[in-house]
C-alpha cells in the first residue's frame, strides 16, 4: 500500500516544488524596480537658467523621452553657483531613479578640480549616458568691430585690464575655456560672472559688457545669425557646420587651443543597475532618432550616446584633463 502511494507523494511534491518555483519568479519579477519604471513623474534638474543652451538640449530629450514612456520629465531650473547648486541637490536626492540632471564639463570636471565640494562627483552619482558634445563660443558686440579671437588678443595686449567678458558662473565650462584662451595667449581680460549664459549674452546684446562666453547652441547661436552679437571663434578644433562662418580659435592665432563642451545624464549614485540600464535605453532610443538628431543638430550639438560604463570613463579622463589646467591657473581652492 505504501509503495503504491509513492508515485502520488513524489508527483504531489513534484507539483510542490514547480509551483514554489513560479512563484519565486514572480516574486523576482515583481521586486525589479525597472518592471513598471517610470511609474511617476521624472524630475529632470538643470542647473542652470532657462533659456541657456543647455536648458533647450535638455528641453528636447525630455519632450522626446516623454512621448516615449507616457510619463512627464519635469523640467527643474535650479541655476547658481556655477551649477553646484543643482548638482548637490541631486547627490542628495533618492536614488529611485526619479531625480536625474543634466551634467556637463563644468559640473564633474572643472568645479571638482577647483573647489571643495561637499559631494564627490564620481563615487555620489551613477552615470546614464553621455548625450552629446558642442563647441563655447566667444561673442562680442558688433561695435567692438572684431572678426575673430586674433583681434581681442591684439585689443587685450594694447589695453591690459580694459576688456571685461561674461560667463554662466565661476569654474564653468566656458568660463574656464576662456581661462585657457588666457593663460595660452597671456592676455589681461576681466571675468564677470553672471548666473547664466542668458544674462551674459543679454548684456553683450545691449552694450553693457563687451563680450561673453557661453555653449554654441540656443541663445548664442541665434544672436550670432541675427548680428545681434558678432561670433568672434569657437573652441573646438573644427567649425561648427551649424555657424561655419565663425572661425575656430585656433584659426584666430591660439595654436593648439581645443575645447568641447559636453553634456550628459547622471543621478544619485544608488540608483538600481535595472533603472539604469532603462534610462540609458530610453536615452540612446531617442538620441537615435533622426528628428532629435536633426533638431540637435541644429543647435550646433554633435550627438553621441554612450554606455554607462563609456559615460563614467570618460568623465575620469575629463577630471585628469582640467585639474591641469585648473591647477596651472591658479584657480584651485587653497
Amino acid at each position: 500500500m505504501i509503495m503504491n502511494q509513492a508515485p502520488a507523494v513524489l508527483r504531489c511534491l513534484a507539483c510542490t516544488l514547480l509551483l514554489a518555483a513560479h512563484c519565486a519568479g514572480l516574486s523576482a519579477a515583481s521586486v525589479d524596480p525597472a518592471a513598471a519604471y517610470p511609474e511617476k513623474a521624472v524630475r529632470f534638474i538643470v542647473p542652470f537658467p532657462p533659456g541657456a543652451g543647455t536648458d533647450i538640449t535638455v528641453r528636447l530629450v525630455t519632450t522626446a523621452l516623454t512621448e516615449l514612456w507616457g510619463k512627464t520629465m519635469l523640467v527643474d531650473n535650479r541655476a547658481g553657483a556655477g551649477g553646484n547648486i543643482g548638482t548637490e541637490i541631486t547627490a542628495a536626492a533618492a536614488p529611485d531613479g526619479y531625480t536625474v540632471m543634466l551634467c556637463t564639463l563644468g559640473s564633474h570636471a572643472i568645479t571638482p578640480a577647483r573647489k571643495k565640494l561637499p559631494y564627490d562627483h564620481i563615487r555620489d552619482f551613477s552615470f546614464i549616458a553621455l548625450m552629446g558634445s558642442t563647441a563655447n563660443v566667444l561673442v562680442g558686440h558688433p561695435s567692438l568691430g572684431m572678426k575673430n579671437v586674433g583681434d581681442v588678443v591684439t585689443y587685450a595686449k594694447a589695453h591690459p585690464g580694459k576688456l571685461e567678458y561674461g560667463s554662466s558662473g565661476v569654474g564653468t565650462g566656458p568660463h574656464m575655456s576662456i581661462e585657457l584662451f588666457k593663460y595660452m595667449t597671456g592676455i589681461d581680460i576681466v571675468h564677470v560672472a553672471y548666473k547664466g549664459a542668458a544674462p551674459a549674452l543679454t548684456d553683450v546684446m545691449g552694450g553693457q559688457i563687451a563680450l561673453s562666453t557661453g555653449n554654441l547652441p540656443g541663445g548664442p547661436l541665434a544672436a550670432i545669425k541675427s548680428g545681434k552679437v558678432t561670433g568672434l571663434g569657437v573652441t573646438t578644433a573644427k567649425r561648427n557646420p551649424r555657424a561655419p562662418e565663425i572661425p575656430t580659435f585656433a584659426e584666430g592665432g591660439v595654436e593648439g587651443y581645443e575645447v568641447s563642451a559636453w553634456y550628459g545624464i547622471c543621478a544619485p549614485a544608488g540608483v538600481p543597475a535595472s533603472i539604469v540600464t532603462k534610462l540609458n535605453a530610453g536615452l540612446v532610443k531617442v538620441l537615435n532618432s533622426p528628428e532629435l538628431q536633426r533638431r540637435m543638430e541644429e543647435q550646433g550639438i554633435d550627438v553621441t550616446p554612450s554606455t554607462p560604463t563609456q559615460f563614467a570613463a570618460h568623465v575620469k579622463a575629463e577630471t585628469v584633463k582640467w585639474a591641469k589646467v585648473v591647477k596651472s591657473a591658479g584657480l584651485a581652492e587653497k
